[in-house]
């Protein structure tokens, strides 16, 4: 996420930093290699241009020259500067009034309504513990309905269609007196996707929030659109307003500019960020946290957050056990490679980190989980609790049903016995003295 951006202010602020003493041309300089990333980043001119203002006229007074280390005051700076550019603090979602509260999903086609309504029931059921039906009221998009019958089942959410029917506001009463009747707390409405100049579209858009009363109308946008995102967010603002925004796609080749200018100009939040493939993909918006990994201060908060999702704490103790009891095996390794992969790609895991932490010259290439638990598939369950019966015929076969080589096996095996050593003279070094790591 912001990969680019955040390597070249990376290398604007190492000049300063570096540096015992700043002098104003130094701040000024640094501050045009800054506006230059910004606007490859295509935040808009009048943003970047009013960002960078801010932050020069701060950064050239006295108690930042003056201070004992005056780059990391400028860097201060900025992040405090980013973080009231990204809102300031977060805004959270409407929680409250009589259910059902309504949600309503506008945008452009594409920009992945669908996704992000399984991914925000999955969000408000495991987070808020509410009971979310979703409504389809694409009747646009060809197996849009079906779609979102399996995004649903696959949020663990209801769902609620009136196949055949051409009209969304009727499918949305439907869902209303669905969930009025079986007690759902909330109904997320997925509309078609429509440009602004398209009249017709948008007219049938306004009648559905007009039924719809909703809480929320979120607009969803494809975040590696930049500047044309926050261009459609301006016309829809104009035409039927919105409450905040989830911007999709935050971990592909994402410049930024769409999340740094989106509050400036459209004066809303940004709720959500969609990232990776899954059902799990949301992030709440937390413009500090945000802020400190585009300046490689990293996101430790959010990658704790991650884990917690992933880890169960009865697992862990489990773990724990087997660490200690030295009985460690294929299969638990393999159910371990399983929870690394659901919390997202290693990229964007190692981003989380500051930079100073991330080590160098590691692949992150998540085909290698993929082949390691490929070729842990292919073993016996025998094998995957005794690996050391696995000799050369089994290799040959192993490696023949995962599509991978004797080598990729012989360097799983080796590898596995290398941890599973470490692990004993963690034991044997004191580990059971450690705190936590008694019961």
């Amino acid at each position: 996420m912001f990969d680019s951006l955040a390597d070249r202010l990376s290398e604007a602020f190492r000049k300063l930093t570096g540096r015992g003493v700043l002098s104003e041309a130094d701040v000024r300089q640094a501050m045009r290699e800054v506006r230059r990333a910004l606007l490859e980043a295509d935040v808009s001119f009048g943003v970047a241009k009013e960002f960078i203002d801010s932050v020069t006229a701060r950064a050239v007074g006295t108690e930042v020259l003056r201070s004992i280390s005056p780059g990391q005051q400028v860097v201060k700076v900025v992040h405090d500067e980013l973080v009231s550019l990204l809102g300031g603090a977060g805004e959270g979602l409407e929680l409250s009034g009589k259910p059902p509260l309504v949600y309503l999903l506008v945008g452009l086609q594409g920009s992945g309504k669908t996704t992000t309504a399984g991914r925000l029931a999955r969000w408000l059921s495991e987070r808020r513990d509410r009971r979310v039906l979703l409504a389809a009221c694409d009747l646009q998009r060809p197996a849009a309905v079906d779609q979102l019958e399996k995004v649903a089942a696959d949020a663990g959410a209801g769902f609620f269609a009136l196949r055949g029917s051409k009209d969304p506001v009727a499918v949305l009463k439907g869902a209303l007196a669905e969930a009025s009747l079986k007690a759902w707390d909330m109904v997320i409405a997925d509309t078609a996707g429509r440009l602004h100049v398209d009249e017709e579209l948008m007219e049938e858009l306004e009648r559905v929030s007009r039924v719809a009363a909703p809480a929320e109308t979120l607009l969803v946008l494809d975040g590696l659109s930049g500047q044309d995102a926050v261009n459609v967010a301006v016309e829809f603002q104009k035409r039927l307003g919105f409450t905040g925004a989830v911007l999709t796609k935050m971990d592909g080749d994402s410049r930024g500019g769409a999340a740094l200018s989106f509050r400036a100009v459209t004066g809303k939040p940004i709720k959500f960020l969609g990232v990776g493939e899954g059902v799990d993909g949301l992030e709440p918006m937390d413009p500090a946290r945000l802020a400190g990994r585009i300046l490689g201060m990293g996101d430790v908060v959010g990658l704790v957050e991650k884990a917690r999702g992933s880890w169960d704490l009865k697992e862990a103790e489990k773990l724990e056990k087997k660490i200690l009891s030295s009985s460690f095996t294929l299969e638990d390794f393999r159910g371990e490679l399983k929870r690394l992969r659901r919390m997202g790609s290693l990229g964007e895991l190692m981003a989380m980190l500051p930079r100073s932490m991330r080590p160098a010259g590691v692949d992150l290439d998540t085909s290698g989980i993929a082949r390691m638990e490929a070729m842990i598939d292919s073993m016996t369950a025998k094998e995957r609790l005794h690996p050391e019966i696995i000799n050369g015929s089994r290799r040959r076969r192993i490696a023949m049903g995962s599509g991978t080589r004797v080598n990729d096996v012989n360097r799983l095996l080796r590898e596995f016995r290398t941890m599973r050593t470490m692990m004993k003279r963690m034991r044997s070094g004191g580990l059971r003295r450690l705190p936590g790591m008694s019961r």
